[in-house]
């Protein structure tokens, strides 16, 4: 971690699977971030909290290839991957789920979870299947538009086709946003369950406090800089992180 990094336990990390350092990120020439950094154990589940503008989708959004790279190192499972195109990233093992635009809303259920496969030669009918595991709601609307669908099934689809290649980390930009709130806990519940079977998730989240009380370690960002790191529940249990960040 940076010296602007507040650890406020030590945490232990073991098996890197994304190491991020010294990050310099933004748009043109506009800076948003400022040595950033961030890890994600194999497997692990880790969320990135602050307030608006904090940079959070900025960091996500980089870490796939998608902003200006204007300084420091981006290391997925040991190779370098800064200043990568999105297109080659997808082959090292990254899957990532923007917050909006992120289905094809005139084909269906089955033709966008097909589109997640495009770098393959023949769809994976067992991925089509473990998507449908996980959402089941899917197949049976398999021949459905998706733009005639919910919000909470739009978001299931574009999750789903982000887990067509088995990715070894998933990236959630605001997974929960938009949904009612009777979904937000089905959504977050969903999300467990891909962690359990082994698929490492980096999720930027509006709901916080929720999103912390289940991920391993959550990072606080402020103005394009770190500000805390440590596990999940001992952020929500931090009174100055609860005070500042998270409405008490």
């Amino acid at each position: 971690m940076s010296a602007e990094t507040e650890n406020r336990h030590p945490v232990e990390l073991n098996d890197g699977l994304l190491e991020v350092r010294d990050l310099d990120a933004g748009y043109g020439d506009l800076k948003i971030l400022e040595n950033v950094d961030l890890d994600v154990a194999d497997g692990e589940y880790v969320t990135i909290v602050g307030p608006n503008g904090a940079g959070k989708s900025t960091l996500m959004k980089s870490v796939f290839g998608l902003t200006d790279y204007m300084g420091g190192t981006i290391q997925f499972d040991g190779k370098e991957i800064a200043g990568m195109r999105p297109d080659d990233i997808i082959h090292e093992g990254l899957g990532y789920v923007p917050q909006n635009e992120n289905i094809f809303g005139t084909l269906t259920v089955r033709e966008n979870l097909e589109m997640g496969a495009y770098i393959l030669d023949e769809v994976p009918e067992e991925r089509i299947e473990a998507v449908y595991g996980y959402f089941p709601i899917l197949e049976e609307r398999s021949g459905q538009q998706v733009g005639s669908m919910s919000g909470g099934q739009q978001q299931m689809v574009a999750m789903g086709r982000a887990l067509m290649l088995d990715p070894d980390l998933l990236l959630l930009d605001e997974p929960s946003a938009g949904l009612a709130p009777d979904l937000v806990e089905e959504m977050f519940d969903r999300i467990d369950r891909i962690n359990d079977d082994g698929t490492a998730v980096l999720m930027v989240e509006q709901n916080a406090k929720e999103a912390l009380r289940r991920c391993d370690r959550g990072y606080v960002l402020v103005q394009g800089k770190n500000r805390y790191m440590d596990a999940g529940d001992a952020l929500l249990e931090d009174e100055q992180v609860r005070q500042d960040f998270l409405g008490g």
